[in-house]
Parts: structure tokens; sequence; C-alpha cells
């Protein structure tokens, strides 16, 4: 009886331990699943290109904490993982070094980073009201810092100068300066007047520069 009751006992701690067993074989086979995904900042890196030309994103980089605000620098990086990159002479390397300038992303030209547009600004309004926006620096750009930062703007607005105004003035009295009084140019609506429209080819180019928008109001709002 004593050898049957073992035997009994035994079945269950042997199922218990296969269970244990089976289940902590299996919990690092997960974690191996979740390591092999191709994180989603691979996207943006071309593959075999060269490691310098890689976006921000593709990388990860020492700051130089040398560098002199608004000088050139260089930089050591190293490829984040699933990126694959060459150097000059096509051969593969994860570490190496770019060159940028010395300072903040917030700090760059307005070139370099695109802003979300404000829905709340009101059209007819004082030229210094701003709004929040949120920036990202464009891909190709490389600078210190968040690349993605709020931002203090100007809303778009309008001091009521119309478009067709402005070119039909260029068109009919351009030679008299009749469209640069009109957008508050006063310098040159008194240059064209007195050297009548530039003898002709003053006209002619600020009636293409008005047509196609390069030329506005002088306070710098928008046609209407």
């Amino acid at each position: 009886a004593g050898s049957l009751m073992t035997t009994k006992l035994s079945q269950p701690q042997s199922t218990l331990a296969k269970s244990l067993t089976s289940t902590s074989t299996n919990a690092p086979y997960f974690k191996v699943a979740e390591s092999t995904e191709i994180p989603p900042y691979v996207i943006k890196c071309p593959s075999n290109g060269l490691c310098s030309r890689l976006p921000p994103d593709c990388m990860t980089c020492n700051t130089n904490y040398s560098c002199i605000y608004g000088k050139p620098a260089t930089f050591d990086c190293k490829v984040k993982p699933h990126v694959h990159c060459v150097d000059e002479n096509n051969h593969e390397q994860e570490n190496f070094t770019i060159n940028m300038t010395c300072q903040f992303c917030w700090q760059l030209a307005t070139t370099d980073y695109v802003c979300t547009n404000s829905t709340n600004c009101m059209t007819v309004s004082c030229p210094r009201q701003r709004y929040n926006a949120t920036c990202t620096v464009r891909d190709h750009i490389h600078c210190l810092g968040n690349r993605v930062f709020p931002k203090m703007l100007y809303c778009n607005w309008t001091g009521g100068y119309k478009w067709s105004t402005a070119l039909a003035l260029s068109i009919t009295l351009g030679g008299f300066g009749a469209d640069r009084f009109y957008l508050g140019q006063w310098r040159e609506g008194l240059g064209k007047l007195f050297s009548f429209g530039g003898l002709g080819i003053w006209t002619l180019i600020d009636v293409l520069l008005i047509g196609v928008g390069y030329v506005g109001p002088a306070d710098g709002s928008l046609y209407i």
C-alpha cells in the first residue's frame, strides 16, 4: 500500500514538473520573437548606403561638448540595430563620424523644419499675433537636442490688399509706379515714377513679379 501511494503521488508531481519545465522553456522563446521585430525607424534607413548620409533617426551620436556654437563640429556616431550602411570604399561599418553645425534644432533656419499650421489665427488682425506650433526637423538635417520642438510663429494675416488690383495697376499705370505705391513701397514707386518705369523694363518685370505673387504688400501681409 505504501508503494502504491508513493507511485500515485509521484505522478502529479512529475506532471507539475513537466508543466513548469515547459512553461520556463517557452518564456525565452517569446522574448526572442519580440527582439527579432524590425523597428519602425528602419523604413527611413536606406540599405547599403553611405553611413554619413543616413537620416538622424538611423543613428546614435555622442554629444561633442567641446563644439563651439555656430561652428562646424565632428560627432562620433553608431548605426542603430538592423541598419546596414557602408563607407566610401563600400565596406560595411557601424562606427563613423559626421560633420554638422554646432547648434540646437530649435535654432535652425526656418527652411530646415516643418511646422503645423494654426486654424485659430485671424486673417484680419494685428500682424504681431502668434500661435503655438509643433515643428519637426527635416530628415536630412542634423542638429542637437530634440528634433520635435514647440515654437511661437506669426499668424498669416492680410491688410486688405487685393492681388487683382495690384496686377491691374501694374499693367495699366505701372510705368508711373502706381502698383508700388498701392502696395506701400514708396521708394520703389518714386524710382519707377522718375525713371518712367525703368524705360519700360522695370514695368515689365513688375508685371511678372506681381503676377506670380513674388512682390507683395510692404507690411508683409497676404493678398486677399
